[in-house]
């Protein structure tokens, strides 16, 4: 799977749940659909992007941008 791929599946993600959770629980969880499009944003301005910085941390996310889940294999 590619980062850009898993970056619009996390976001689709949050927006929904928290448009379901204002609906059924309180509206202030509106804020979080907020927060997911405000991040969308400034990652295209400022490359700055939560996901994949734990996905390298991790060593899952090659140079490429596939995500290899379980880490990259490294060969010598």
């Amino acid at each position: 799977m590619k980062i850009d791929s898993l970056i619009r599946l996390l976001a689709g993600t949050v927006v929904l749940t928290g448009v379901a959770l204002a609906h059924f629980v309180s509206p202030w969880w509106l804020l979080l659909p907020a927060f997911a499009g405000f991040n969308l944003i400034q990652s295209v301005f400022t490359g700055f992007c939560p996901p994949s910085l734990v996905l390298r941390k991790l060593g899952w996310l090659d140079d490429n941008g596939i995500i290899h889940w379980g880490g990259v294999e490294r060969r010598n």
